[in-house]
């Protein structure tokens, strides 16, 4: 026996009941929910990252219950349901994909001879995405203009809404010609990182100062990696990843050589990570 995406709803259901359910799961609500759902997510990139395909099947699983579960507390609610979210989806994508669905019906076909190239399929993309952001403002707010920024969540990771806004403001002409200036312009925000340090070191500017400036510079960076075509997010998880693996080496060395890593100096500690340095570029 299997169960099927109607038994886990019956399950949530249970859950919540607030007489025969389970406590914490009947308290919660949608924004108490909210860390536990980024928490999903990410370990289910984290899975990916690993290539553990039997811990993905297990993070997927738990993702999917907290959509199950905010479906719920939106059918107590009287807002929404699990099958108005599906519905709500499905009608979506078919319309972001008229190359695949071109009347507008799931059932449509298009003909692969006359198939669109990816130039215009992303052109059409954002253009629906447009109307739909237009759509969405004048039903929100009807009096106000609607803004080209409108619809960059405020909650993704600080660089990866960097990366959106800067490519969103690039589509509308708001861009450098081409990588030089941006080279110019990490120079300019780390010039004005150091005098904004300097000043709050010697008291004569504060903290928020150096903060904003190191804003700047990070922002800046984004707009490096958009012109070299790296993502930004992936470079500094590759740097971790490698920092993680370097730090973790140190360790080992120390280990074998029955050291204590607390106790080591700095000049110690650099020369076996330079020694880790150099083995990884012979490998």
């Amino acid at each position: 026996m299997s169960y099927s995406i109607e038994d886990l709803k019956v399950l949530m259901a249970r859950l919540r009941d607030p007489e025969t359910g389970c406590p914490w799961d009947a308290r919660q609500t949608f924004k108490s929910l909210v860390p536990h759902t980024l928490e999903e997510a990410h370990e289910v990139a984290d899975a990916i990252e690993r290539e553990n395909h039997a811990d993905l099947k297990d993070e997927l699983g738990d993702l999917l219950f907290q959509v199950i579960f905010y479906a719920q507390i939106g059918a107590e609610e009287g807002q929404f349901s699990f099958d108005s979210v599906v519905d709500n989806l499905v009608r979506k994508l078919v319309r972001r994909h008229p190359h695949v669905f071109p009347e507008g019906t799931l059932d449509s076909r298009i003909d692969p001879d006359n198939r669109p190239d990816e130039a215009w399929i992303k052109e059409s993309w954002e253009r629906i995405k447009a109307e739909e952001r237009a759509q969405k403002h004048a039903e929100d707010s009807p009096a106000a203009t609607p803004g080209r920024l409108d619809g960059i969540a405020r909650t993704l990771p600080a660089m990866v809404r960097a990366e959106k806004l800067q490519k969103r403001a690039a589509r509308h002409g708001f861009d450098w010609p081409n990588i030089e200036p941006v080279f110019d312009k990490l120079h300019e925000e780390i010039d004005e990182l150091k005098e904004a340090w300097q000043a709050a070191e010697s008291g004569q500017g504060d903290h928020d100062a150096v903060e904003d400036e190191l804003g700047d510079l990070l922002f800046v960076c984004v707009n490096l990696a958009r012109f070299m075509k790296v993502n930004p997010e992936q470079a500094v998880g590759r740097t971790n990843h490698k920092f993680e693996a370097r730090f973790r080496a140190i360790e080992q060395v120390l280990e074998r050589q029955g050291r204590s890593f607390d106790e080591e100096t700095l000049e110690a500690l650099d020369e076996i990570w330079q020694s880790v340095k150099g083995v990884e570029k012979k490998s």
